[in-house]
């Protein structure tokens, strides 16, 4: 009888400490999910967000310096550069232009993202088409013509071009605001799985103690009962 009950406590331990091995490596294996999952939001911030919006500025700046360019040609009397030499110094700048739209495509786009970009590689092809159109004035002194060109399209195709930027730049902020909130719900679930784990650990260690305590009765008991 003693012996029945005896296997009867151990089988219930037993079950009891693999019920905490399982729980012990379901734990494991979240926190591991939840470690890659922040590794990937973190990496995610910085190469889809963090370096496209550093892109973004660049190409608004190269948008700006062929900007003044193309305003000193126009009204400027005196130039310092013909329309060949200029037409050189633009295309090192839309090629800079285009080399860094070609990065900004391989990385993660959400969907208003795409079309945004969409949109700023048609604006950019029209202010292209707008370039040769001013430097293939046929006047080099008369430049009435290509004054009302700038006035009346050029000017509007970099504001457009600005426009669709600053789009692109608020995408940026906002995908990158819910990459934050991620990463932080991923810390909260590691710590909540570290609390458990802390919490596993104190029922092992009262399980210890009351197996020690009962063993430690079983003892006196049996004692007692070869001095009977």
């Amino acid at each position: 009888m003693k012996f029945a009950y005896s296997l009867k406590q151990k089988t219930k331990i037993a079950v009891l400490l693999f019920l905490i091995m399982v729980c012990i490596i379901l734990i494991r294996l979240l926190e591991d999910r939840s470690i890659k999952n922040m590794e990937k939001a973190f990496t995610s911030l910085y190469n889809d967000r963090l370096v496209p919006a550093t892109d973004l500025f660049y190409i608004a700046e190269k948008f700006y310096a062929k900007r003044y360019l193309l305003e000193a040609y126009v009204y400027n009397d005196q130039n310092h550069l013909n329309a060949a030499q200029l037409q050189l110094k633009l295309n090192d700048y839309n090629n800079d232009i285009d080399t860094l739209l070609f990065k900004y495509e391989k990385t993660f786009l959400v969907t208003n993202e795409r079309n945004y970009l969409d949109e700023l590689k048609y604006k950019i092809r029209i202010n292209k088409a707008l370039e040769k159109s001013i430097l293939s004035n046929p006047s080099p002194t008369d430049k009435t013509g290509i004054k009302i060109l700038y006035n009346s399209e050029m000017e509007a195709s970099f504001l457009d071009i600005s426009d669709r930027l600053s789009q692109l730049t608020k995408v940026q902020t906002t995908v990158g605001s819910q990459l934050r909130e991620e990463s932080q719900k991923i810390v909260r679930g590691t710590s909540l799985y570290s609390t458990l784990q802390l919490l596993i650990a104190i029922v092992i260690g009262a399980l210890i103690v009351s197996i020690l305590a009962a063993s430690n009765v079983m003892n006196i008991r049996n004692d007692h009962y070869n001095l009977n």
